[in-house]
């Protein structure tokens, strides 16, 4: 990298788990400007977010439940630790349990 070259770099800067199941994501973008020192500066940040859930639940005509497990293969490995470490049986359990609770 050279003096005044731009690159773009993404960090994962928010990850939190909210009520009890939901994880909020936050993916910032940043666009990042070279010195001729080799530091880097900021010069633009936007940011993604996304909320992730044990299940994807869906109910039937007939009254029936299918709760599809939610595929987190493509998140960040950081993301898929909390998600792992968060959605103990328990709390799958649970949200089962609201899920087919709300109708």
């Amino acid at each position: 990298m050279a003096n005044g070259d731009i690159t773009k770099e993404t960090e994962y800067d928010r990850i939190e788990v909210q009520s009890t199941w939901n994880i909020q994501v936050r993916k910032a973008t940043k666009i990042m400007e070279e010195g001729s020192d080799g530091s880097k500066t900021e010069i633009s940040r936007g940011f993604q977010r996304h909320i992730l859930s044990p299940f994807n639940s869906v109910k039937a005509d007939d009254d029936s439940w299918t709760h599809t497990a939610t595929d987190i293969s493509g998140e960040a490995a950081s993301v898929q630790a909390i998600a792992t470490a968060a959605w103990t049986d328990d709390v799958k359990a649970a949200y089962k349990t609201m899920r087919e609770a709300q109708g």
